[in-house]
């Protein structure tokens, strides 16, 4: 009994993609025939379909799966949801966590789907505003809730590694719907997080 490990990739786009690649190796400067770079096209051609697998996903279909007719009607709070994601601008990491709220109208989500939306909108090429707006409006779309808040608190490496090079700069962002418009709910929802914004 040895261990195999199963991974599923766009053969055409996997082929395309470790080409140009191996012409990025080439072009700053290194030999693609080392020994150690000779698979590195192949690897980095996966990691970059791993990491915008969410083109391919869809947050309806997904919450859909796990909609439940429920007569609960107070706040349903998921924190502390780890996220990474890529950052549009320079294909480099942005990475943190999500914390999300809705108030049932209905139907509650089964828990798993919620950090499952976050990682379809994650996995693209993104920036931390549009990521926000995108998963707050796949709940509230789908779900159709009373209301809908998130919040990302992430670390980006193009502001660590490159340009200002802050490393302990964080960027927060947040979106609300319905009764999160609420300076109340608002505020129980950023209490119950540990969080408050100005």
């Amino acid at each position: 009994m040895g261990y195999k490990k199963v991974e599923h990739y766009i053969e055409g786009s996997l082929q395309e993609s470790q080409k140009a690649f191996t012409e990025i190796i080439h072009h700053i400067g290194e030999d693609v025939s080392r020994e150690g770079l000779l698979k590195t096209p192949e690897r980095a051609a996966k990691a970059m379909q791993y990491l915008t697998q969410g083109y391919h996903q869809d947050a309806a279909t997904i919450i859909k799966s796990a909609m439940f007719k429920e007569d609960y009607s107070e706040m349903v709070v998921v924190k502390d949801i780890e996220l990474y994601s890529l950052c549009e601008h320079h294909l480099l990491p942005f990475f943190g966590k999500a914390h999300v709220a809705y108030i049932p109208n209905g139907y509650v989500v089964g828990l798993s789907k919620i950090p499952r939306v976050i990682d379809v909108f994650a996995r693209r090429l993104q920036v931390q505003e549009r990521l926000t707006d995108q998963i707050l409006h796949a709940i509230d779309s789908t779900l159709k809730p009373l209301g809908v808040a998130v919040v990302i608190e992430a670390s980006h490496m193009c502001m660590m590694m490159r340009g200002v090079q802050k490393q302990n700069s964080s960027t927060t962002t947040s979106a609300f719907t319905g009764e999160f418009k609420n300076n109340e709910t608002r505020n129980e929802f950023l209490n119950l997080i540990g969080h408050s914004l100005k």
